[in-house]
């Protein structure tokens, strides 16, 4: 999968945001992307065959491993970046929204390039509501998916089928649960960040 798009969305919209705004593609793209790419992806890379049961019932590992980690953690995070940045396209849209009426009027009708009044701080308030809205349901999600943001080191699995209750191993639980604290915590940083530059445009 290629980041570039995502990259220049964000870049694009950076022109348009307020101080808090640009800290917050900052988060984005350091402590989220980058991290995804360069740690996150690998250490649960081949989750699937680290995760052991002491039985050998065919099937009975597959069931397990589906009931405890119903959805790839590295596609959920890679949807949910994906997801929160695209709120910011509505900015994008409206950009060159105005930038073709321009065109078409030849004439300047809007302040400079940079410059966010009128139609496009409305934009941009829906988009900062958006994210933080699609912010907070990921987060909730995420919970709900895998009960919290801890990862065991033994889970117990008596889904058919198993014949009886089998314990099964995760490996390397500390080093996940410490990247979900970490990504949980940057994903509440940018709701903070979010909502921040909400109430100083709407002060303003």
């Amino acid at each position: 999968m290629s980041w570039g798009f995502l990259c220049d969305l964000l870049s694009g919209v950076n022109e348009y945001s307020t101080g808090i705004g640009r800290i917050w593609v900052t988060v984005v793209f350091i402590f989220r992307l980058l991290l995804y790419v360069a740690a996150a992806k690998n250490t649960w890379k081949y989750k699937h065959d680290e995760f052991e049961c002491n039985i050998r019932q065919p099937g009975c590992e597959n069931v397990c491993y589906d009931h405890f980690f119903p959805v790839s953690h590295i596609r959920f995070w890679a949807l949910q970046l994906i997801v929160v940045s695209t709120p910011s396209l509505l900015v994008v849209f409206h950009v060159a929204y105005r930038e073709n009426r321009e065109k078409r009027h030849k004439q300047k009708l809007y302040r400079g390039p940079g410059e966010t009044d009128g139609g496009l701080l409305c934009t941009y308030l829906v988009s900062l509501i958006l994210k933080t809205g699609l912010e907070i349901v990921f987060l909730v999600l995420f919970y709900k998916l895998y009960n919290g943001f801890h990862v065991p080191r033994l889970v117990k699995c008596d889904i058919r089928p198993c014949p009886s209750t089998v314990d099964c191993y995760i490996s390397k639980p500390t080093e996940k649960t410490i990247f979900l604290y970490f990504l949980a915590g940057t994903s509440c940083l940018c709701i903070v960040l979010n909502l921040s530059e909400l109430s100083y445009l709407i002060f303003k």
